[in-house]
């Protein structure tokens, strides 16, 4: 049998404002989760209420020597039931950055089947500006266990065969979310072992660059940016260096209106690994003809 909760009003999108949160926060049904990373993993203060979804930790699959790679669908679904999900839930994901790893939680729970799921526009910084309440300490206990089941839809998330087939596709565009300098080869990568570049044909749009001040530039905007480098391709692929900024790149090309895109999970990580003998180059991407 069903939970009996009220229906939450449609969300406006894949990204909604901290007004939108702060007027359903703690209502039955709404469920807020923190995806933060790295040194912001298990930040001193969170959205009351929030609940962790741990990329870092039983939220990646570490089964395999790539960094934040998709866990399979039964390990999926018993850390977001252990989460409280219910299959008939309303999601808001932020993280300790802004928007960062928040996306890639947003990007997973999707490609798992789950489409009433938005990030918080600006996250925890846009929330505590606005002097909107937060906690700190253990969360609270779980009333019940979610119901929710994975139902993984195929192609949200693709491997460097895909990859490697659309650079040469002259309908899809492959993009790059890391820095100008990684990608030219002029800045080291942060993982020891890792080739500098860029895969041949991909284009360049640091994740940054789709943001300002913490939050999602206009979709006119973001249109203007991705079609510069794209052009007339609708068929996008987004990478970055571990599969998490590439989703914030996903973000902004969905609320562009683009609606064929794809995440290569393992980005850069596995690209620029000498043992795969993909091709690399450097320098300034080809300019689109």
């Amino acid at each position: 049998m069903g939970r009996d909760v009220p229906r939450h009003d449609r969300l406006p999108g894949p990204l909604v404002g901290a007004d939108w949160l702060a007027a359903r926060l703690g209502s039955p049904g709404l469920l807020v989760l923190d995806a933060s990373v790295g040194a912001h993993r298990g930040s001193a203060r969170r959205i009351v209420g929030a609940r962790p979804f741990d990329i870092d930790g039983a939220l990646s699959d570490h089964s395999g020597p790539l960094p934040h790679t998709m866990p399979g669908a039964d390990r999926f679904t018993e850390e977001l039931r252990t989460l409280g999900l219910h299959d008939g839930d309303t999601v808001v994901v932020h993280d300790a950055v802004g928007i960062y790893s928040s996306a890639r939680a947003w990007w997973m729970l999707r490609a798992m089947g789950f489409d009433r799921v938005a990030v918080l526009d600006g996250g925890l910084p846009g929330w505590t500006a606005a002097g909107l309440p937060t906690e700190s300490g253990a969360p609270a206990a779980l009333a019940e266990r979610g119901d929710f089941t994975a139902a993984p839809r195929a192609g949200m998330f693709v491997g460097a065969d895909e990859v490697a087939a659309a650079l040469a596709d002259p309908a899809s565009a492959v993009f790059d979310a890391r820095s100008r300098e990684r990608f030219r080869g002029t800045a080291p990568e942060p993982r020891a072992g890792l080739r500098g570049g860029h895969m041949p044909g991909a284009v360049n749009l640091p994740f940054g660059e789709v943001q300002h001040e913490g939050r999602m530039r206009p979709a006119a905007e973001l249109r203007a940016a991705f079609t510069a480098l794209a052009q007339d391709r609708e068929r996008l692929l987004l990478s970055c260096g571990s599969g998490v900024t590439a989703c914030v790149l996903a973000l902004g090309a969905a609320l562009a209106g683009y609606r064929d895109l794809a995440v290569y999970d393992g980005s850069w990580s596995e690209w620029g690994l000498p043992s795969q003998n993909r091709p690399v180059v450097t320098g300034r991407e080809t300019e689109p003809s």
